[in-house]
């Protein structure tokens, strides 16, 4: 099991918890709750009251953070913040390595379980990942095809290139023309791994063999909302925030510590865009505003994926009793 810390990946006790009522029916399922929404739109906070009230522990939700030496930029929780509430997910891996959508739903899983079986207690799921969430309330039995990271090179510096994203984007459509349809122009990854899996299997991805496969939890999810032009605010103030802090030098950092370029994890937001200012391509005001750009289009575009889960209900962060509005979905 991973742990959270920054000793790495591996698999360790961990002490026990108090005590739990054991649910009268062993058949049922266990609850699993999760705080999702867009960056920047007051998960942390929510979460870390929510879970200091009832006694759950936090389980990470976000395919950055999992990433050591990465906290500026992916907006960690602080040690503070993890001394008020455990956490789980966080800093499992090194910058360099790849981490997938099948690993954290086996990773996760595997916490859920034994943290219910040897110390009764639960979790809470927070992060804006929506694909971490999909993958756990409706897992997906599918063929696996191993990846080629030479070919997810050279499909990356094809994107990387002045008109680049749209001449990967032509190349699914001429290969998968379903696939090519649902996804964005700037979903670099989704489209890279589509055109991959095509080529190797010689089978389009829209066209994969996959089941939806019952989840073994039950799950309660809440979503932070705020009106857009005060979402986009709070992103602005964040990415100033983050420079302060020092978010040039985090990416600086990885790159001396060998960190590739294209490696997964320095395609997050604000690392990829640093990158660039830091080998000369941009200059540094230009890459800020990038980032500011393209975080408020994450926002958008994950808040356009959570509404195809009907099963969310919406929390208006604006509101005085937001806290009592999610403790009424997730207890």
């Amino acid at each position: 099991m991973f742990t959270a810390g920054r000793e790495g990946c591996s698999r360790q006790a961990e002490p026990p918890g108090e005590e739990r009522r054991i649910p009268k029916n062993m058949k049922d399922r266990i609850v699993c709750r999760v705080i999702t929404g867009p960056t920047a739109s007051g998960k942390t906070a929510l979460s870390l009251r929510m879970a200091e009230k009832h006694g759950w522990e936090i389980c990470c939700m976000d395919s950055m953070q999992i990433y050591r030496g990465m906290d500026i930029g992916t907006a960690k929780p602080t040690e503070a913040e993890r001394q008020r509430v455990r956490h789980h997910l966080l800093d499992i891996c090194d910058p360099g390595e790849s981490f997938s959508v099948t690993l954290y739903r086996e990773a996760a899983e595997s916490l859920i379980r034994r943290k219910w079986e040897e110390e009764r207690r639960e979790l809470l799921f927070v992060g804006g990942t929506g694909l971490y969430l999909q993958a756990m309330m409706h897992p997906m039995g599918m063929g696996t095809v191993p990846a080629d990271e030479e070919m997810r090179r050279e499909l990356h510096q094809l994107a990387d290139q002045p008109g680049g994203r749209e001449k990967l984007h032509v190349l699914l459509e001429k290969l998968d023309p379903e696939t090519a349809e649902k996804l964005p122009l700037n979903d670099i990854r989704r489209i890279v791994r589509a055109i991959e899996v095509t080529r190797i299997s010689g089978i389009p991805f829209s066209r994969q063999p996959q089941r939806e496969m019952t989840s073994e939890f039950t799950w309660k999810v809440a979503s932070t909302s705020l009106p857009r032009e005060i979402l986009y605010e709070r992103i602005n103030r964040r990415v100033e925030n983050m420079m302060e802090q020092g978010l040039e030098g985090e990416v600086r950092s990885l790159l001396n510590r060998g960190v590739s370029p294209e490696a997964q994890s320095m395609q997050a937001l604000g690392y990829k865009e640093l990158v660039w200012y830091l080998e000369g391509i941009w200059p540094l005001d230009r890459a800020v505003e990038e980032i500011r750009k393209r975080t408020r289009h994450y926002a958008k575009r994950q808040e356009t994926f959570l509404k195809r889960e009907p099963q969310i209900q919406y929390i208006n962060m604006l509101e005085k009793d937001a806290f009592e509005q999610a403790e009424s979905i997730l207890t």
